[in-house]
C-alpha cells in the first residue's frame, strides 16, 4: 500500500514538473516575431541589432541598461512615448511611437531588447 501512494505522489510530482517546464517555455521570448516587429515598426531604419547605424545598436542599448531594476519601464517609455532623442551630429527628433497596441507584442520586442545586452 506504501509503494502505490508513493508511486502515484512521484507521477503526481513528475506530471506537475514537466507542467512548470512547458509553462516556463510557454512565455519563453519569440526572437524571431520580436525582429519582424522591429523591422515593420521602422526601429531597424536607425538601430541595427548589434552596431551602429544612424543611432546606438540595439545591444548597445541593452547593455546600458543591464542591472537598472527600471530598465523594462525605461525602454517601454521609450517606444512608447514619442520623447525627444538627439543624435551624435547634433540633429533633434521625436522617437516613433510603436503602432501596435498588442501588449504581448510588445512585451516580446522589450524582452528581446533587454536580453541582447546578456
Amino acid at each position: 500500500m506504501k509503494i502505490r501512494k508513493f508511486a502515484f505522489a512521484a507521477s503526481i510530482s513528475g506530471l506537475c514538473a514537466a507542467g512548470l517546464l512547458l509553462s516556463a517555455d510557454a512565455l519563453a521570448l519569440d526572437a524571431d516575431a520580436a525582429q519582424a516587429l522591429a523591422k515593420k515598426e521602422g526601429c531597424t531604419k536607425c538601430h541595427a541589432v548589434d552596431k551602429k547605424k544612424e543611432a546606438k545598436s540595439l545591444t548597445e542599448i541593452s547593455k546600458s541598461l543591464k542591472g537598472k531594476a527600471d530598465a523594462e519601464a525605461k525602454l517601454l517609455h521609450h517606444l512608447t512615448s514619442g520623447e525627444m532623442v538627439k543624435f551624435e551630429d547634433g540633429k533633434e527628433e521625436e522617437h516613433k511611437i510603436l503602432k501596435t497596441k498588442d501588449k504581448a507584442e510588445i512585451k516580446n520586442l522589450t524582452d528581446w531588447i533587454l536580453s541582447l545586452g546578456k
